[in-house]
Formats: structure tokens, sequence, C-alpha cells
């Protein structure tokens, strides 16, 4: 297991809540350095299936070799489409972990972390077009104002927003180094790579689409689920928890569900347990956990 690759978060609890039937079908959408899913294949029996998905081709090099595993090189958001053509139209537990891998916040040339001098980058796929370079050298000030403040939560998003466009019409903006020179004024001394942390991620979630995926994704959950399957997801950001956990309350991401005359509504998933936090031995083992929030739902309606 190539632990250098991602440590993975919550690993017992997140797996226990799927509840693992020994000749269940289960699938892991962030497989990464392969923890969580390894830890499946382990309560598994020789009759279970385990599908994982990944859309970093780094991710390939810690594949499994298990007659029971199949790692399908794929953004998740295509979850059912590939499912399908895998012959599987439901399953009994489905695993999320949406936090960035080690791996890729330690390989500087990706471009995700504060600590590198890199080329803007933060794709999580290497094929995609949209880039952190390409966000920051192209998109209007409006855009980059929106960005700063829907994924960043800035409040100086407008002025972060034209100090970038000021800024590249002398020079593209090239590096994640100059990028934090170019916004030097606006990063308060003592506080520089909280915002700078807050920067960075907003871009990373615009270039990756995350709070689309996520939703796609979601969608897709409870027509994929048998009855009593269940859903594990891990959340890092107040954005994701959110939706999720509104998700789960009542299946939609905003608004509220019609009632019949009753009052009552029908949802396709009910929660599990409490908000599952790491504990303070495991922050310390991974200071990446300290941000972790796990919930677990169970599908109660199929086909919904």
């Amino acid at each position: 297991m190539q632990m250098d690759y991602h440590n993975p978060v919550l690993l017992e609890e997140t797996v226990n809540g799927l509840n693992i039937k020994k000749d269940g079908v289960y699938v892991d959408v962030t497989f990464g350095g392969g923890g969580h899913s390894r830890s499946i294949l382990e309560s598994l029996g020789p009759n279970g299936r385990l599908i994982a998905f990944d859309q970093d081709k780094d991710a390939l090099l810690n594949t499994i070799d298990d007659s029971r595993f199949l790692l399908i090189n794929e953004n998740f958001r295509y979850i059912k489409r590939f499912l399908r053509f895998h012959g599987v139209k439901s399953v009994d537990g489905i695993l999320a972990d949406f936090g960035v891998s080690s791996h890729q916040f330690d390989e500087a040339e990706r471009g995700f972390s504060i600590r590198f001098d890199a080329q803007l980058d933060m794709r999580m796929n290497q094929e995609d077009v949209v880039s952190a370079h390409s966000l920051v050298n192209t998109y209007d000030e409006e855009d980059l104002k929106r960005v700063f403040w829907q994924y960043g939560e800035l409040r100086t998003s407008p002025a972060l927003a034209k100090t970038i466009v000021a800024a590249r019409q002398e020079a593209p903006i090239e590096t994640t180094f100059e990028l934090k020179t170019v916004l030097k004024k606006h990063l308060p001394f003592g506080r520089e790579n909280k915002i700078l942390a807050q920067i960075y991620q907003a871009i990373r979630i615009e270039v990756n689409q995350e709070i689309e995926v996520l939703k796609e994704f979601l969608l897709q959950t409870p027509s994929l689920l048998n009855v009593g399957g269940r859903l594990s997801v891990i959340s890092y950001h107040s954005l994701e928890d959110r939706l999720v956990k509104r998700f789960i309350r009542n299946g939609l991401f905003e608004g509220e569900p019609e009632k019949d005359v009753f009052g009552n509504f029908e949802v396709p998933l009910k929660k599990v347990g409490s908000l599952v936090v790491p504990d303070a031995a495991e922050i310390k083992l991974n200071n990446r956990a300290r941000s972790a929030k796990l919930r677990i739902a169970e599908a109660l309606n199929p086909n919904i």
C-alpha cells in the first residue's frame, strides 16, 4: 500500500459505515492511493466485488491485483454510465473521499500547493483543457470575482480579481509564486497562508468543476444503491459538506421538497448516525485530516 500517495482519512469509520456484506458490490469513487479500497476488499468474501474510479492517471500506479477489483480511469461524475458499461446496474455501497490526495499536494509540478513554486495547473485530470493558468490569465474580472467569492468565500474577491486583471496586462502570470507576488498586498501579515489557501482552493474547485461534479454524483446515488445500501462521504470544506448534508436530508441542494396533503415528503436516503470527525490522535498523525467530515446515509427508495 502506497501510504505516501495518500493517507486514508477516517478509514475505519468510513468503511464500517458501508455495513459491508461479504458478497456485495461496492464502489470507491475516489481511489487515490487505494487505502479505502484495500480495506473494503479485506471485508469482502470471494464473491464480493469492488469497482473504483479515479481520473488521475497517477492513481493507476496503485492498482490492486485482485480478481474482485476493477479500477476505472474516469471522473466519478460518470459513475452510472461506466458501471452500466461494465454490467453493473446497482450496488450495495458507495464511498467518496473528496479531498485532494497528499500525492497531488506534494507533487510540486501539479501546482496544488502554496508551498512550491510551479506552473499554475491544479488539474486533477491532466487531459482537461482548463487549468489554473488559463483561468488566471483568461477569465474576465467578473468571473474571477465570482470564483473567489463563491468557492473561496473571500470578502476581498473584487480586489483580488481587479489586481489579477491589471497584473496580467503587463505579462502573463505563469507560476504559483508569481500569483502570490501579484496578490501580496491582499495577504494580511500573519494570515498570508490562510488567505492564499482559500484563493488556491477557489481556483482548484473551478478548474476541476468540483461542485458540479459533486452534485451530479450525488443525484445518481439513490438510483444506483440497492435498498439498504450505504453511502459514505467525506467532505473537507463547508461548500461540499452543506450540499451533502442537504441532499441526505431531503434529496435537494436548495429549497424544500414537495409535501403531500399531510405535510409529509419522500426522500431517497436516510441519515445513519451523526456527523463523524477525526479525533485528536488521527489529526496528529495526519494534519490534513483536521477538516474532514464524514456523513453516512442509507438508501430507502430505489429508482428515485
